[in-house]
């Protein structure tokens, strides 16, 4: 869902000519920031998960 709401949101990029991928962002940042991919997070920290993946849609990048 929060890739959907950033089709078209993400501002352009030259390593990108064709356009951002914003499915591959969100998943991208989330391992940035929590160091592990959506797998390998824990159940407990699930909540956090999606508060960062709502940040992520209010403030493309």
């Amino acid at each position: 869902e929060a890739g959907d709401k950033l089709v078209g949101k993400l501002p352009p990029s030259w390593q990108h000519p064709k356009g951002r991928n914003p499915y591959a962002h969100v998943a991208i940042c989330v391992k940035g920031h929590f160091g592990q991919s959506y797998k390998e997070i824990p159940d407990e920290k699930m909540q956090e998960v999606m508060d960062y993946i709502d940040f992520l849609v209010e403030n493309p990048s």
